[in-house]
């Protein structure tokens, strides 16, 4: 039976040991994931460095758009060298041009920086006008994984898109199903869609006193990754690990 890798996304050390304790095969360790996840402290990178499974960490250096200058892709090359040399097993990360389309070129740039490390291109994805043409670009610049919901606000409203990026890779290159996944719905997307990888939080709701965000300290909207929903999604992903393709 093929064996399907369920990948945490987790912001914090108390995350990232809910993660690891929960069963998780690999972490995307990011900062501010409630803005769509960050580029990691070198903290939190040297927290994760110690981690006894494959960590690949976000290279985003603002929340907004992923159209970026010159001086966005120097930050963006320097934290590349800083998880390289931190020993981590890749990177995350994305470019696009005002379009929508994916900017192959800045893309080329960090892929060089990156160097042997595994490249997941992030839901940059998502918001390409043309899938086809992404994909070739995603393919000819080496990546190992497309992260998408399929354009939708989850990956189950996007199954049938996904579905599509699916036949679009042709096995050259992973598409990996994330937002909104969950144990209740991990089953019937897996039995449905014929993937390697699927991607998650498992976070529950932080409690956090108003005035921190009046003050603007927090947006309310924070999550923190819990070992028992990574659990029960790691069985839900166990019982689920050899899916067939099915259309209707």
């Amino acid at each position: 039976m093929a064996r399907v890798i369920l990948e945490i996304c987790v912001d914090s050390p108390e995350g990232l040991a809910a993660a690891i304790e929960g069963g998780a095969d690999r972490i995307e360790l990011c900062a501010a994931l409630n803005l769509g996840g960050l580029t990691p402290s070198p903290g939190m990178i040297e927290k994760a460095r110690k981690a006894r499974i494959p960590v690949v960490a976000m290279v985003r250096p603002r929340a907004g758009d992923f159209v970026y200058g010159p001086d966005d892709l120097e930050v963006m090359e320097a934290d590349i060298g800083a998880i390289r040399a931190a020993g981590l097993s890749g990177v995350v990360f994305g470019a696009s041009r005002p379009d929508g389309r994916l900017d192959e070129s800045s893309l080329a740039r960090l892929v060089a920086v990156a160097g042997d490390l595994e490249l997941t291109l992030h839901r940059c994805f998502d918001l390409v006008p043309d899938r086809a043409e992404a994909m070739e670009v995603a393919v000819r610049l080496g990546f190992a994984r497309i992260l998408t919901s399929g354009g939708a606000t989850t990956a189950t409203a996007g199954y049938h898109d996904i579905a599509d990026m699916i036949a679009l890779a042709r096995g050259r290159i992973a598409i990996m199903p994330g937002s909104g996944i969950t144990p209740s719905n991990a089953g019937s997307l897996l039995e449905r869609l014929p993937v390697t990888d699927i991607h998650a939080s498992c976070g529950a709701r932080l409690g956090v006193a108003p005035r921190t965000v009046t003050l603007g300290f927090a947006t309310g909207t924070e999550k923190q990754t819990e070992a028992s929903r990574v659990r029960a999604l790691k069985q839900a992903v166990t019982r689920n690990g050899a899916p067939k393709l099915r259309t209707s």
